[in-house]
């Protein structure tokens, strides 16, 4: 399996070529904060007959190495959370690196990135540093800083206050509330069984979690979203509990060649939710900008 090592830390990635066999595009998908690549396994199945696809798992995510100080995981939560997500975190510029890192390891030159929330500021920082990026798709995210709208102090109390005693399951039940719709939950009990199950597999450590939540709480990208000189989908469900639609018009604004697609009653996890409506507004978006005679 494909591995990259930038500043120390070995980066996993996973490449899946055209069902065909043939050479499409390159599409790179990039998680949300704690989130394994399972999370896009509906647009990776949507758009395997046309583009190749690239599927890094974030620094402390899956497979990929934490780059942690020594003996820091180890320390009780009390002391360890509050160092971690400030002086010991990760930040955004750091994983935009990784993704270069693993760009330039793979030989692709050109790609369509692809990010949900924490990954949407990362494809936001790529743009902005890196010259690879072919177009962006900005799922539920947000550009950072004092001017985005926040994530609601209620959704934030249930994703890092989760209350003691609960198992495993139990926890990550609790914490995924806010991301999907009580309809949803309801309705396809099975599939949330299955999405804990791959979370249990795929999904970051606390720790690691804990670093990712402060570089996205550090993260502030609005005064330079005029660098971004790509063509942009800026996708957004109109009922996100954790980053708020408002976010998706001002990225629609303050990015030159951006455009909006709103999901009606969609959840911050709208990609899962609405997988058909995030599809087909992704692939219309990719295909009217494949090269002519990009695949072969």
């Amino acid at each position: 399996m494909p591995r990259v090592t930038r500043d120390g830390v070995s980066i996993y990635y996973e490449r899946d070529e055209r069902a065909d066999g043939t050479t499409g595009e390159p599409v790179v998908f990039v998680q949300g904060l704690g989130y394994g690549r399972w999370m896009w396994r509906w647009q990776r199945e949507a758009l395997a007959n046309e583009f190749d696809v690239i599927a890094p798992d974030n620094r402390g995510t899956g497979r990929s190495d934490a780059g942690l100080p020594p003996g820091v995981s180890k320390l009780p939560r009390r002391l360890r959370a509050p160092l971690l997500s400030t002086l010991g975190s990760y930040s955004i510029e750091g994983m935009a690196a990784d993704l270069e890192a693993v760009l330039e390891d793979a030989g692709i030159f050109d790609a369509h990135i692809v990010g949900a929330s924490m990954g949407g500021m990362i494809a936001q920082q790529y743009a902005v540093d890196y010259s690879r990026a072919a177009s962006l798709t900005l799922c539920c995210t947000s550009h950072g800083g004092p001017d985005a709208v926040p994530i609601p102090e209620e959704t934030r109390e249930h994703v890092f206050s989760t209350p003691t005693g609960l198992t495993e399951r139990e926890r990550l039940r609790h914490r995924m509330r806010p991301a999907f719709s009580e309809r949803f939950t309801n309705r396809n009990p099975h599939l949330v069984d299955r999405i804990i199950e791959w979370r249990l597999e795929q999904d970051a450590p606390e720790p690691a979690i804990e670093a990712q939540a402060g570089a996205v709480r550090s993260f502030d990208l609005a005064d330079r979203l005029d660098q971004i000189r790509v063509p942009t989908l800026v996708v957004h469900g109109t009922a996100d509990r954790v980053i708020p639609v408002e976010n998706a018009r001002l990225l629609e604004t303050k990015i030159p060649d951006a455009t909006l697609e709103t999901i009606e009653g969609g959840s911050h996890c709208v990609f899962i939710e609405a997988s058909d409506a995030v599809n087909d507004h992704l692939r219309s978006f990719l295909r009217d900008r494949v090269r002519p005679n990009a695949s072969a």
